[in-house]
């Protein structure tokens, strides 16, 4: 797995030795910041748009809700698989084309769509696999490197604002998705996919060019087989890679039903076009969320943000399980908020002061993005049996190991600066 390494800088000649020490980032490196939150921005809309393609492609091969959420296994499931072979390509052809590699392999997922729709249901499981692929590559390097751009203590606040650009694709995806998959002007059957699929993977196609041809700073990704990473010595990182499991199946489980919960007659009785349009408030929530986060999080612990993020979600599923009309709508829709600064935070708290290791340690957190592949499913399952209203029940029982994460380890920040 690789590690991503500090990038390191020269000082101009008229600035003394360390002159660049304890500043913000330099301009080289606030760009190369600014094209890797464009990343963010393009990944939280791609997989946001899965909330507007799984009760399209129900309707249109009359599926279950269990192989509806297919879907977001095939496309998750690519974190688990894909996360190790991609911190190897990162440690062997560098960063910078790494994400050349992952931006066009998600350009070729793209593409693969417009066959899709004359194959089949299978086809675009591939092709959701391929996307999702490509992502992956992006995902691997991506975090850990915005980790690294400045002090270990306000790591979480950084990768919260990078983060909200990431939401804000989650906001937007919905809204594109509803317009041009699910309006009435859209092209029937599976064939509305088709277009707007076009459009991304030309798109990834232009951006991967850019890339490949911007001057980044340089990042240093090195063999880590003298520093194997043995899990044992560190209890907070198995704990975090289940929280993020757990975080990013409950994230994906609530939004992949939330249309379905909203044209259910006792919550709202919408259509599916209209109910589309609730799932931007939901992925709008954790981008209003993440940029806020990010300013306070500079005054409370992310221990202590991460407790009252998880606590209080329980509280709105519960509401939303055993309530109904506007009040369970949206308190559903509230999680959103609640979810915003949970992915930073579990993530750089698993990597504070790993030091040679957080290479592999990021690998492991990103192939816990897995649970989106799981905890949908384990939904689908019981929405089948029980009902949609009651399978939330699921993502609610979630957030308590979060929950206690966040107490177990609320000072880690405030130890390493004593």
């Amino acid at each position: 797995m690789a590690i991503i390494q500090p990038v390191q800088t020269r000082p101009e000649p008229s600035e003394p030795p360390g002159a660049h020490k304890g500043l913000p980032p330099q301009p080289t490196q606030r760009g190369a910041l600014t094209m890797v939150t464009m990343l963010f921005f393009m990944w939280g809309l791609i997989t946001a748009l899965n909330d507007v393609l799984i009760p399209h492609l129900r309707a249109v091969y009359t599926l279950s809700y269990v192989q509806a959420m297919l879907v977001q296994s095939c496309f998750f499931g690519a974190y688990f698989l894909v996360s190790l072979p991609a911190g190897a390509l990162v440690r062997r052809i560098g960063y910078q084309r790494g994400v050349v590699a992952g931006l066009a392999t998600a350009g070729v997922g793209c593409l693969m769509f417009y066959p899709a729709a004359q194959a089949g249901f299978g086809l675009f499981l591939a092709a959701l696999f391929v996307l999702a692929s490509g992502i992956t590559m992006l995902q691997v390097a991506a975090n850990p490197y915005v980790t690294i751009l400045g002090p270990a203590a306000t790591a979480s606040g950084r990768l919260t604002l990078t983060q909200g650009f990431n939401s804000l694709g989650t906001t937007v995806g919905p809204l594109v998705g509803a317009w041009l998959i699910l309006s009435d002007g859209a092209a029937d059957g599976a064939h509305a996919v088709q277009g707007p699929y076009l459009m991304l993977a030309f798109t990834l196609l232009a951006l991967s060019v850019g890339f490949a041809l911007a001057r980044l700073p340089q990042v240093a990704a090195t063999a880590d087989d003298r520093t194997p990473l043995v899990l044992r010595q560190h209890p907070r990182l198995v704990f975090a890679v289940l929280a993020i499991f757990l975080y990013v199946g409950a994230e994906v489980a609530i939004g992949s039903f939330i249309v379905n919960f909203l044209t259910e007659r006792h919550i709202a009785g919408l259509s599916v076009a209209n109910a589309a349009h609730y799932v931007s408030l939901y992925w709008g929530g954790a981008m209003v969320g993440r940029f806020v986060g990010a300013l306070v999080m500079r005054r409370v612990s992310a221990g202590k943000a991460l407790v009252f993020s998880a606590a209080v979600a329980v509280v709105l599923i519960l509401v939303a399980v055993f309530g109904s009309g506007s009040v369970a709508m949206w308190a559903i829709l509230a999680v959103g908020l609640c979810n915003a600064i949970m992915f930073p935070t579990i993530f750089s708290m698993g990597l504070h002061q790993l030091g040679a290791r957080t290479g592999q340690a990021a690998g492991l957190l990103c192939m816990a993005i897995v649970g989106g592949a799981v905890v949908p499913v384990g939904q689908g399952v019981l929405a089948d049996l029980v009902g949609v209203q009651w399978s939330f029940l699921l993502p609610a029982t979630c957030y308590l190991p979060i929950l206690w994460f966040g107490i177990r380890y609320a000072g880690i920040y405030r130890q390493a600066a004593a």
